[in-house]
C-alpha cells in the first residue's frame, strides 16, 4: 500500500504529527503495536503521575498534624490506588483512538509491529506499507542491566512495578535517577519500607550536590534508605528474599526488588538496516538538526533519536518536524531550551545549566541562591523544604539556568524558561509587580539577592 506518509508509533510526537498532516490533506498510515499513547500515556507520565498525588495525599494526610488537623488511622488501598491508576490510563487511550479515528478517511491506523523491509518500506502483519516520508517514533523502554543473577529472581522494572496489588514489605530500588527517587518515595508513602542503591555519591547525579543533598534529606526524613556508593555485583533469591549484593560486602535484603537504571531505545526490531538507517552504539537512531536519518524521507522524533526523554521534548519535536515537512524551516533540534522536572516531593525542576555544568563549559556565571523556607508562601502552607538557584551571564544579565527545588517547582521554573526564550535579561523578572503572599515571588526575591539588583 502506497501513502504520502508512514509514522511508527503513537506517542507524544506520533500522534500530533499524524492528525495535522493529514489535515492538510496528506494520506497518513499510523502504525502502533501496542496501546495507543506511547510511553507517557501507558506506562510514564500518566500512570505513575497518578499514583504519586495517591502517595502525597498519603502523607498529607499522616503529617496533617504540623496544621493543626489530626488525621485517624490513614491506610493506602494500592489495589485501588491501581485501579485509579488504570481507569486514567484507559481514558488518555480512548482520547488518543478517538482524536485519529475523527480525522477522517485521510488516516488509517495500522495496528500491529512495524519492520522495515526496504527504503521507506515497512511491512505490518504480513502487508506492505511504502510513503515519501517515513517518520519513526517507537519510544523506548527500561533498560535491563547485565547483573549477574538477576534474570535467576522476580524483579521490577518501571512498568511492571505499577501492577502490584499488594504493598510490598520492603522495597529495595537499584539506581538514583528521577525514575528510582519518584517510585521510591512513592512507595514509602504508601507504607513500604524502602531501601535506595545509589551506584554514585548522590541521587539525581545530574543536579549539583546541594540539589541532591536537599533530596536526600527529605528522603531520609521520611523514613527512605539512601545508601551512596553502592555498586550492585550480585543478585539472589534466599528462600521469599530477594538480596542484592554490593562491592564492598554489603548487602541488602528485600522482598521486592525494582531495577530503574535508564531506558535504551525501541529499535533493535525494526531492520533498520534494510532501510539505511544507522545506529549509533546504544541503538539510537542518528539525526540531523532536521531530524533526517541516514536514509532520505526518514526521519526519527522522540525518546529514540538519543535526545531529552521527556513528553513535552518529543511533543516539541513534532511541531518542529512538522513545519519541516510544510517547507516552513530547514531544522530547530538543535539549541533548543529543554526544561525538566522530577516529580518528587518537593519536586526538582531545571533549566539551563546547572552550576557544575557551567563551571565544567569555563562559563562566566553569577550565582543567587536561596532556600525555600525564605518565601512567606511557602511558610504558610508549610512546605519549606527547597532550595532554588539562578545563574545569570554579567555581561548581558541573561539566565544561564536555573533550578529550583520546592513544591511545585515544576509549575515555577516556567517563568525561567519564558525569560530563556526570549532572551530577556534578569531584570524583567526584578521589574515586574509579583501578587503576595505566592511562591513565584520567591523567584524575584532570589534574583534581587544578586548585587546587581539587590536593594541599596
Amino acid at each position: 500500500m502506497k501513502t504520502d506518509v508512514l509514522i511508527i508509533g503513537t506517542g507524544q510526537a506520533g500522534v500530533p504529527l499524524a492528525v495535522r498532516l493529514a489535515q492538510t490533506g496528506k494520506r497518513v498510515a499510523v502504525v502502533e503495536s501496542g496501546h495507543l499513547g506511547g510511553t507517557c500515556v501507558n506506562v510514564g507520565c500518566t500512570p505513575t503521575k497518578t499514583m504519586v498525588a495517591s502517595a502525597r495525599a498519603a502523607h498529607v494526610a499522616r503529617t496533617a498534624g504540623r496544621l493543626g488537623v489530626h488525621a485517624v488511622d490513614v491506610k493506602v488501598d494500592l489495589a485501588s490506588v491501581v485501579d485509579r491508576k488504570d481507569t486514567v490510563v484507559q481514558q488518555w487511550r480512548t482520547a488518543v483512538r478517538r482524536r485519529l479515528e475523527q480525522v477522517g478517511e485521510s488516516l488509517e491506523l495500522v495496528e500491529g509491529r512495524a519492520r522495515f523491509a526496504g527504503e521507506r518500506e515497512v511491512e505490518v502483519a504480513g502487508r506492505r506499507y511504502s510513503a515519501d516520508t517515513v517518520v519513526v517514533n517507537v519510544g523506548a523502554r527500561p533498560r535491563r542491566p547485565p547483573i549477574p543473577g538477576l534474570e535467576a529472581v522476580e524483579w521490577l522494572d518501571s512498568s511492571r512495578i505499577m501492577e502490584l496489588r499488594e504493598l510490598p514489605e520492603h522495597l529495595v530500588v537499584v539506581g538514583g535517577g528521577y525514575i528510582a527517587c519518584e517510585f521510591g518515595q512513592m512507595f514509602r508513602r504508601f507504607g513500604a519500607r524502602v531501601t535506595i542503591l545509589q551506584r554514585g555519591n548522590h541521587l539525581l547525579a545530574r543536579e549539583d550536590e546541594d540539589v541532591s543533598e536537599c533530596i536526600e534529606g527529605v528522603f531520609r526524613g521520611e523514613g527512605v534508605e539512601v545508601v551512596l556508593n553502592a555498586e550492585v555485583v550480585e543478585i539472589e533469591q534466599r528462600a521469599r528474599q530477594v538480596v542484592v549484593h554490593c562491592a564492598g560486602g554489603h548487602y541488602t535484603e528485600g522482598s521486592h526488588l525494582l531495577v530503574a537504571v535508564g531506558r535504551i531505545p525501541n529499535t533493535d526490531d525494526l531492520n533498520c538496516g534494510a532501510a539505511g538507517i544507522e545506529l549509533d552504539e546504544r541503538g539510537y537512531i542518528q539525526v540531523d538538526d532536521g531530524f533526517q536519518t541516514s536514509a532520505e524521507g526518514v526521519y526519527a522524533v522522540g525518546d529514540c533519536n538519543g535526545g531529552p526523554q521527556f513528553t513535552h521534548n518529543s511533543w516539541d519535536e513534532h511541531r518542529i518536524l512538522f513545519d519541516i515537512l510544510m517547507g516552513r524551516r530547514d531544522g530547530g533540534r538543535e539549541g533548543r531550551i529543554v526544561p525538566s522536572t522530577v516529580f518528587t516531593d518537593p519536586q526538582v525542576a531545571r533549566v539551563g545549566l546547572s552550576e557544575r555544568e557551567a563551571q565544567a563549559r569555563g562559563a562566566v556565571y553569577e550565582v543567587a541562591t536561596m532556600p525555600l523556607g525564605h518565601v512567606a508562601r511557602a511558610i504558610e502552607i508549610d512546605e519549606t523544604a527547597g532550595v532554588m538557584k539562578v545563574l545569570i551571564e554579567p555581561s548581558t544579565e541573561r539566565i544561564l539556568g536555573a533550578t529550583i527545588v520546592g513544591y511545585e517547582a515544576g509549575e515555577l521554573i516556567h517563568s525561567f524558561v519564558v525569560l530563556m526564550q526570549a532572551k530577556a535579561p534578569a531584570h524583567a523578572l526584578v521589574d515586574a509587580q509579583m501578587v503576595h503572599p505566592t511562591l513565584a515571588e520567591g523567584l524575584q526575591a532570589m534574583v534581587m539577592k544578586l548585587e546587581r539588583y539587590a536593594l541599596k
